[in-house]
């Protein structure tokens, strides 16, 4: 499995943290985000989930969703279960890693990745952008839960209506899982990606602020 990495490189050791990529593979606006996580102080894997079925580096237009839908088909459960275990070993081997303040987040199909890796691992911190999928097909999974999960949502997808954020929040609350749940309503999916007609600066400026925050506090307390 091939995956991008961003790491400061100043000295020191820092969090580390998984980036999940969006339907359209290991992109430019992946990396970039790659890259400004680093800038604020983390060792970054971006793992390209695709790897079984694509080739090395694949990433396809946000226009040409035809491209990417056999590789999307192709991804099972148990390969990201995989490939999430692969990426904690890799960030738990690296002398850069503070071993005990890891952290994941990810966007679209990635916000699902990293619901499901917090699920799995354990995790101090986790950030789900619009994350589809994850009810009904994961939220059974809430009890498993293992760190404070942060969910961003856009008051505007039509991908994610408000009865599937509704069943996440309900089944986090029912298994007193910690969580923040906000919905920016003048927003849409997608609304973080500046590569996207659906991108919304305002939005993208506040979700950023609280997932800086977010990860700060619960991997310094």
């Amino acid at each position: 499995m091939q995956a991008y990495i961003a790491q400061p490189t100043d000295g020191g050791t820092y969090p580390g943290l998984m980036l999940f990529q969006e339907a359209f593979g290991v992109n430019g606006h992946i990396k970039d985000l790659a890259e400004r996580f680093a800038k604020e102080g983390y060792v970054v894997i971006a793992p390209e989930f695709y790897h079984r079925s694509a080739p090395a580096g694949f990433s396809a237009s946000y226009t040409d969703f035809p491209s990417v839908a056999p590789h999307m088909q192709a991804l099972t459960v148990p390969g990201m279960e995989a490939d999430i275990h692969a990426c904690w070993n890799w960030l738990q081997q690296n002398k850069l890693v503070q071993k005990d303040k890891i952290a994941c987040t990810g966007y679209c199909m990635g916000g699902r990745a990293s619901f499901l890796a917090n699920t799995i691992l354990p995790f101090k911190a986790a950030v789900s952008y619009y994350g589809v999928r994850i009810a009904p097909e994961l939220v059974t999974r809430a009890a498993s839960l293992h760190a404070p999960m942060l969910f961003c949502w856009g008051g505007l997808d039509k991908h994610i209506p408000q009865e599937q954020i509704d069943a996440v929040t309900n089944e986090l609350k029912k298994e007193n899982k910690p969580y923040a749940s906000i919905v920016f309503s003048y927003a849409d999916h997608g609304f973080f990606c500046d590569a996207k007609a659906a991108y919304n600066p305002e939005a993208a400026k506040e979700a950023w602020a609280l997932t800086l925050a977010f990860l700060k506090t619960k991997l310094t307390s």
